[in-house]
């Protein structure tokens, strides 16, 4: 004979109310973890974004201020003469109105400097980057450098000076960049987000922290030529994972809004180790339900199991208390207890033969 396994009343109803219960509470947590997720990626992206578009503003508008400046100064007579003489006075008046200009200075087409704000000697420029893109008509160049007058990070500012449609030369600005780096460097996200910006080539111009060049940075990498993007990377300086929103200004700078993930996400853990634990409540609570509801089902049944073992065994003097309940239990009882008189009763007439 094949002996099958058999399981008791006890594993078939913790199994039965398991699934009942798991199965849509395990459907409901993960519909909830899905929509709260989401949710939760949408504000974060409307966070870093928030914080991206509004220091790109304001660094496109501290940009065109000097534009605007350069462009007017530009087209004045006495700086299209590309005489010296004729453009120091403008080209003071220039840093004594913009006090964060350090310095002023024109540049002909071959690369030597004609006039400047200061007492220093003329220099050539004409291997500079902001040189060369405004000498080729771009409407601004542009250069992160450091300032050999202050020896501080600085952005030089260029436009094509014109003269009867053509460029005879280029007007150009050193400006301090303290204060932008201040106004980026101060902006925070929770306790690890911060914002930084670097140029077109990758070099920076404001960071908390980083004063090398930034361009194989993950966010500024995964950028590209879009104009806005959001990444999930490794951060190589701290080894974490972190979130970042990167963005181009109108001027092709990249301002790049970060967090650690960990941090970003933080909210969505604890939603999810709170249905978890919830879950898990609900496990004990159905396997004590199904204890209890399994002994209450299994006393009786195993008490008229004996009672009809003992009758059998000719046993008929047991009292069948379950006899008075009234569900499924009692009317097997009461079967049991006709049965019971049925056999005495039997027994009893082939007692009197």
């Amino acid at each position: 004979m094949t002996l099958r396994p058999s399981f008791g009343i006890f594993p078939k109803l913790l199994l039965t109310m398991l699934v009942v219960t798991l199965t849509p509470l395990g459907a409901i947590w993960y519909l909830d973890y899905r929509a709260e997720s989401e949710s939760l990626s949408r504000q974060i992206e409307q966070r870093l974004g928030s914080q991206a578009d509004a220091i790109v503003g304001y660094v496109d508008a501290w940009v065109e201020m000097h534009l605007r400046m350069l462009r007017q100064n530009a087209a004045l007579e006495d700086m299209s003469s590309m005489d010296g003489k004729r453009q120091k006075p403008l080209l003071r008046a220039i840093a004594t109105e913009y006090k964060w200009i350090y310095l002023g200075f024109t540049i002909a087409p071959d690369g030597n400097n004609v006039g400047r704000n200061d007492e220093e000697p003329l220099r050539f420029y004409g291997d500079r980057g902001y040189f060369k893109q405004a000498i080729d008509g771009r409407q601004m160049g542009q250069e992160v450098v450091i300032s050999r007058t202050t020896g501080q990070a600085a952005v030089i500012f260029s436009v094509p000076v014109w003269r009867l449609e053509q460029v005879v030369g280029v007007l150009a600005v050193g400006t301090s960049i303290a204060d932008v780096t201040s106004t980026i460097t101060n902006v925070k996200i929770g306790q690890t987000g911060f914002v930084f910006l670097v140029d077109d080539q990758g070099k920076v111009i404001a960071h908390p922290t980083v004063r090398d060049s930034l361009k194989s940075h993950p966010a500024i990498v995964a950028l590209g030529g879009e104009s806005r993007k959001q990444v999930v990377f490794t951060d190589p300086a701290t080894g974490k994972q972190a979130i970042a929103l990167a963005e181009k200004t109108k001027y092709g700078w990249t301002m790049v809004a970060q967090q650690d993930f960990d941090e970003a996400y933080r909210p969505l853990r604890q939603a999810n180790r709170h249905a978890l634990i919830l879950l898990g409540v609900t496990v004990v609570f159905v396997i004590l339900v199904s204890y209890a509801l399994a002994v209450g089902f299994t006393r009786p049944i195993r008490r008229l199991t004996q009672i009809a073992d003992g009758i059998s065994r000719g046993n008929l003097g047991a009292n069948i208390a379950e006899a008075q309940r009234s569900d499924e239990i009692g009317s097997l009882a009461r079967a049991i207890e006709r049965l019971r008189a049925s056999v005495k009763l039997a027994v009893d007439r082939l007692g009197t033969r």
